[in-house]
């Protein structure tokens, strides 16, 4: 008889048969509901990180496993690009219905790193230019493209070359920033990226790639005058704006896509994570004239668009406009109010910040000084403590993250109750009080 599954004993094969690279929450997974988290010794636990912001409808939402199980018994896979089915044209055709402007096509994929990776093709194909800005600090996935875009040392290490003609420029982050001193940002910060075009690039730009919401960065949020000048510029010097919404899209800010937000209409916008709440799927929307510029062959994916993903993802789309991008709302704008209170009641907290359920906290040590001599230096130490202590105290599971690695990150399905983010505040406020 097999021995009864342990946490300790999924870890131990985690340890003996897969790569290490792997990062321990200390909470296996044997099932999950809703907001909550069991492992395999019987703790529940309230899980406000969604798997890195994924199951946006929450966990094993009923209406999504039926869909997908539906399409099980009809049919796995065939190709979506050799054998059209009903699941594939369908979610493409919602897809064009819900993305802000005239977005229309879709190619799909079964990640958001491929999702930036076909986005960056389809930009260079349809412009002709080959170099492409993204933003220092930002976050587009670990591929060699992707790579590349990615402004962050610590995801690049031992792992250079990636591809080449790509800059970076600053990102909106007022509270760091020399410019604003922790004043709300401005678009005075987006005229950096004419600097950047004209310093570091050829002038063949193809793109510009942002993260309306930056969420590795530590949930960084731009001014709307910010990213309409990003947009401005990128289409002065003809090049196209991508918004990577990998992590904001799906109704994690408060509106199906963050860009609504500030009244932008991206080029080309890069999907996955929540779009499918679990199941492997990622997409990138264009515009028709756009999308066009793609031939047969240019672009593919055996395993892209995968009926039954395709089919969860209906599902998922049906059940964020029945109420639960509302309540991504509602409750966003409460646990904002919670967490200003924070900023207000802890020196350690430097900056509350975000939109609907993609809020955080940054930890800071007070009294000292920071990067560029603006605000006090970020205390990661402690941030990795108020995770532990959320998770052995309190059974709560939160996120840690941000450039600084000091950002407590509030990304819970979107449909939890104002009772379980109360749970989860009052948590935090008792680690900050044991370990301050």
């Amino acid at each position: 008889m097999r021995e009864r599954t342990t946490n300790s004993s999924v870890e131990a094969a985690y340890d003996d048969y897969l790569m290490p690279i792997w990062k321990s929450l200390n909470v296996p997974v044997e099932r999950a509901s809703g907001c909550t988290l069991e492992d395999f010794d019987g703790n529940e636990y309230l899980d406000v990180f969604s798997g890195i912001s994924v199951t946006n409808v929450g966990h094993n939402n009923e209406a999504v496993v039926e869909a997908a199980t539906e399409q099980l018994e009809e049919f796995v896979h065939g190709c979506s690009y050799v054998h059209p089915n009903r699941p594939v044209a369908d979610l493409a055709e919602t897809i064009a219905e819900v993305t802000p402007g005239d977005l229309q096509k879709s190619f799909f994929c079964n990640s958001g790193t491929e999702a930036v990776e076909g986005a960056i093709k389809l930009a260079r194909k349809y412009t002709g230019s080959k170099e492409v800005i993204s933003l220092e600090m930002g976050f587009h996935g670990r591929t060699l493209g992707s790579l590349a875009l990615t402004g962050n040392r610590a995801y690049k290490q031992d792992m250079a070359p990636t591809i080449n003609d790509v800059a970076h420029t600053a990102p909106p982050y007022a509270y760091r920033c020399p410019r604003c001193d922790g004043d709300t940002c401005g678009a005075d910060c987006a005229d950096a990226l004419e600097r950047v075009i004209g310093s570091h690039t050829s002038g063949d730009l193809a793109a510009v790639v942002v993260e309306p919401v930056m969420g590795e960065a530590g949930i960084v949020v731009p001014s709307e005058a910010w990213l309409k000048r990003v947009r401005d510029i990128a289409h002065d010097h003809g090049a196209l704006l991508i918004a990577d919404e990998v992590q904001t899209g799906y109704g994690r800010t408060g509106e199906l896509f963050a860009s609504e937000h500030f009244g932008v209409e991206p080029d080309i916008l890069t999907q996955a994570k929540g779009i499918a709440n679990g199941l492997p799927l990622g997409a990138f929307t264009a515009p028709a004239e756009i999308a066009d510029a793609f031939g047969s062959g240019d672009h593919l994916s055996t395993f892209g668009g995968n009926p039954v993903a395709c089919a969860a993802a209906l599902a998922t789309i049906e059940e964020l406009q029945n109420g639960i991008i509302d309540n991504a709302r509602e409750n966003g704008e409460w646990l904002s109010a919670e967490l200003a209170t924070l900023e207000s009641d802890y020196d350690v907290v430097g900056e509350a910040r975000g939109l609907g359920l993609m809020q955080g906290i940054e930890l800071v040590d007070p009294g000292t000084t920071g990067p560029q001599h603006v605000a006090p230096a970020p205390d990661k130490e402690l941030a990795a403590a108020v995770g532990e202590h959320l998770r052995e105290e309190s059974n709560v599971v939160m996120g840690v993250g941000g450039y600084y690695k000091n950002v407590m990150r509030f990304q819970p399905p979107l449909t939890i109750s104002q009772a379980q983010l109360g749970e989860a505040v009052d948590a935090l406020r008792v680690a900050l009080d044991d370990l301050t």
